[in-house]
């Protein structure tokens, strides 16, 4: 092993296990949607490397990962997160029951994500023949609908999961991991 990796395999070792640390003290409410959250970070980085095309496609890796999504989305989401569970070591934000519309949208968002990634997995990849082309999913309007919101400068558009599952496989996933951004920035304090 070289130096540069024998240092950046010891830096990652810290890292996973300050962050083992910080976990370690949770337990009830708090342990629970930590667990949730864990298993929904595990799911992305299950199928990352073939939404980028760094290993092979595997629509049933992608069905299992949107699963994991759906099941942690909604109702099962929110009620992770009893009024006042920011005790240590959570990562919650009190911002979470002062917007708590917005977080519960969020939390309602990802489901219809989750359903249309499931759906979008049999689609493949954008660039290996997946479905999507410069006017299918802006321009043609033939995606737009109720459901998902996709942030735009004027506001936004609503899409469901039945229209996400005409996407291509990576789309899909991309939107849904941008849901999961828009409730780390917003909720969660910085990893920082």
């Amino acid at each position: 092993m070289t130096p540069r990796k024998t240092v950046t395999g010891a830096a990652l070792a810290s890292l996973l296990s300050v962050a083992a640390l910080a976990h370690s003290g949770a337990t009830g409410v708090v342990k629970d949607r930590m667990g949730a959250m864990k298993e929904m970070k595990e799911a992305v980085k299950s199928v990352a490397p073939m939404m980028s095309g760094t290993a092979a496609y595997d629509a049933d890796a992608v069905r299992r990962a949107a699963d994991t999504f759906r099941r942690h989305s909604g109702a099962a989401l929110t009620g992770d997160f009893p009024a006042g569970s920011t005790e240590a070591p959570s990562e919650a934000l009190p911002a979470i029951w002062q917007d708590w519309d917005r977080f519960a949208e969020l939390a309602e968002t990802l489901g219809v994500m989750a359903e249309g990634l499931s759906r979008a997995a049999d689609n493949g990849l954008h660039g290996a023949g997946g479905m999507m082309d410069s006017g299918t999913m802006m321009g043609s309007g033939s995606m737009m609908g109720s459901g998902m919101m996709m942030g735009t400068a004027g506001g936004a558009m609503r899409m469901s999961a039945e229209q996400i599952g005409q996407m291509p496989a990576d789309g899909a996933f991309a939107m849904t991991t941008q849901v999961c951004a828009a409730c780390h920035d917003r909720f969660r304090k910085d990893d920082a």
